[in-house]
């Protein structure tokens, strides 16, 4: 997938059109929900930090220079909503909250992977981040570093951590022939 900006399209929406900035972002807004759903693991607040971020990169087009790739610079700004959402105070309200229930059928939570959302959760922060961003998304370690504001070693050593502390979770076993 290219993920180029194209410089007419960035130059027409720094100069307010709509159109070209919708053309920009459209194509990245279902992944950028699958990464704040991972951050999240909330859909509604992933909608929400999607929508947010939207209105902030409309806000900031002029930050995005010609030949910039968009994917990581709207992911950046995806990312850094998802995380002034876990900081607000609300956060901690909400994750504990016994009274929320996912409307899923319950079949429905252990197809989706219940387990490695809860798994996910108790990932630090930032390692939940570089994970999503790898495995979700599949992106290369290089962008992920542009996205999270990281040296290339840093988000290895966070993946590699990361990834650690999900096998712990999960044991492994090896099937009977």
């Amino acid at each position: 997938m290219e993920h180029a900006a194209d410089p007419d399209l960035v130059r027409d929406a720094r100069r307010g059109d709509e159109a070209a900035f919708t053309s920009l972002l459209r194509p990245l807004l279902e992944p950028a929900h699958r990464l704040a759903a991972g951050m999240l693991q909330d859909r509604q607040l992933a909608e929400d930090a999607v929508q947010e971020a939207a209105v902030k990169a409309w806000r900031k087009i002029h930050q995005l220079r010609e030949g910039t790739e968009m994917r990581p610079w709207f992911f950046g700004i995806v990312a850094n909503q998802c995380r002034t959402t876990r900081r607000s105070r609300w956060w901690g309200v909400l994750k504990t909250d016994p009274e929320r229930r996912s409307t899923e059928a319950p079949d429905e939570q252990a197809v989706r992977g219940v387990d490695l959302r809860n798994a996910l959760k108790r990932l630090r922060p930032e390692q939940r981040l570089v994970v999503v961003l790898y495995f979700y998304l599949d992106l290369p370690l290089e962008e992920i570093a542009t996205i999270a504001h990281a040296s290339f070693a840093a988000v290895r050593a966070r993946l590699y951590r990361g990834i650690r502390e999900l096998k712990a979770d999960f044991p492994i076993t090896e099937a009977q022939a």
